[in-house]
């Protein structure tokens, strides 16, 4: 999902110049999230549809918590977010695993998935690795916390995303008798968080399904 047209422009300026804070950074993304969610989101699952977004609140989470702020803030942040119906946690094995697929890509170390802010390394490299180590930390204890549904993401792409589609449709499959009106809006609970609750995807039964 791409950013909010309130907040996308702002967030893109911003870490273009490393200048702003980091709390005014998970202020900044949390504006951008509750847009995208009343303006996106709860329109598409007020329809009837199945959203599915790439990344969610854990992942937004999970950097603040790497960067020293507050778990307990940062989750009454996005405490107004829906609860997914299913979130697929695609681990890597390693952070290494990571270097390989961003030297590949061709793309070069990204600053901010770098760690580069804080920084944790005297180059890219090292403060990669050590930041992308803490984040696959933070991201076990929310997959225990929440019940994400891991997926091995250290093999090739085809193979995951073709675990990936069999786990949505079997979801997309399972009959349930959740409507519309008791869809969940509350604050995330603490543990287990997520509910595995079994949907469909009729008019009367929206969905959500989220990675973190």
């Amino acid at each position: 999902m791409t950013r909010s047209v309130l907040a996308g422009r702002g967030i893109k300026e911003a870490k273009t110049g490393h200048t702003l804070g980091r709390l005014t950074m998970q202020l900044f993304y949390a504006t951008d999230f509750i847009d995208r969610l009343e303006n996106e989101m709860l329109p598409a699952l007020r329809a009837g549809f199945v959203v599915l977004t790439d990344r969610y609140i854990y992942s937004a989470m999970a950097r603040a918590e790497v960067r020293g702020i507050d778990s307990a803030w940062i989750r009454s942040i996005y405490g107004m977010s829906l609860v997914p119906d299913s979130v697929f946690y695609l681990r890597i094995q390693s952070p290494q695993q990571l270097v390989d697929r961003v030297l590949a890509s061709g793309r070069g170390f990204d600053y901010w998935e770098s760690g580069m802010d804080m920084p944790l390394g005297p180059d890219f490299y090292d403060s990669f690795i050590e930041y992308q180590t803490r984040m696959l930390g933070v991201f076990d204890r929310m997959s225990s916390e929440y019940g994400f549904r891991v997926l091995n993401a250290s093999r090739s792409v085809r193979s995951v995303a073709a675990d990936l589609r069999r786990a949505v449709a079997k979801l997309l499959d399972e009959s349930t008798s959740v409507s519309l009106e008791s869809a969940s809006i509350s604050p995330l609970p603490k543990s287990p968080a997520l509910r595995e609750t079994k949907v469909s995807a009729s008019e009367s039964n929206p969905k959500k399904i989220a990675t973190p």
